[in-house]
């Protein structure tokens, strides 16, 4: 991200945010492999991309809470803290949305569902790694390439959209395969859904954050 921060005096707190924008991705990523391996019957694969998820979602909270301590001692302007901040802040609430997502799966791994289920599963995980991608790449030229900014925050929304389309396939197969299902499996199924939907949704929403900032700030 060091073009983001091309035009910021370096300092430690800028370093710790760029790690951690990069960490949030990460978790993403293992989320997807995770669900992409439950897919196929890979059972130890997917609890081990799991295991490594949460480690990477533990970095994060760490980093967060480093950050912000570092921001009390930082000299940098006032704005300019406030908006790492809102950043920081959104990234932490996708992570947790991502482990939430991969505690349900880890559940869903210990019982069986119907496979009408993975398709739209591996779907909706793999555009959350193109969502977080896209939107990276917004924050990375927010302070050099405004324009370039807000368009990648645009696809951001329209890559959303279709992680919500999916959701809502999902939730139909719920209605029709209720009864093939526990009601506990039901209820993993649906938390694994609505997390990951809830992570391109903050998405969204970090991506209107770099629209307001990229249309009112010159970084």
């Amino acid at each position: 991200m060091e073009k983001w921060f091309a035009k910021r005096r370096k300092s430690k707190v800028l370093e710790l945010a760029d790690r951690q924008i990069t960490l949030a991705m990460d978790t993403v990523a293992e989320l997807q492999r995770a669900v992409l391996a439950a897919s196929k019957g890979n059972r130890k694969e997917a609890e081990s991309n799991i295991q490594h998820l949460s480690k990477i979602e533990h970095e994060i909270d760490e980093l967060r809470r480093t950050i912000f301590e570092e921001l009390t001692k930082d000299t940098m302007a006032p704005q300019d803290r406030e908006d790492i901040m809102h950043l920081v802040k959104r990234l932490d609430e996708m992570a947790d949305h991502v482990k939430d997502a991969a505690r349900a799966l880890d559940l869903i791994l210990k019982t069986r569902i119907p496979k009408v289920f993975w398709d739209p599963l591996v779907d909706m995980a793999t555009k959350l790694v193109e969502v977080t991608t896209t939107l990276g790449r917004a924050i990375e030229v927010l302070g050099t390439k405004p324009t370039e900014a807000r368009a990648f925050a645009v696809t951001v929304d329209k890559i959303e959209g279709r992680i919500d389309e999916r959701y809502q396939e999902i939730k139909e197969h719920l209605i029709e395969h209720s009864d093939e299902m526990t009601a506990a499996t039901v209820l993993f199924l649906r938390d694994l859904a609505e997390e990951m939907e809830h992570v391109a949704d903050t998405c969204d929403d970090t991506a209107d954050y770099v629209r307001i900032l990229a249309a009112t700030r010159e970084f």
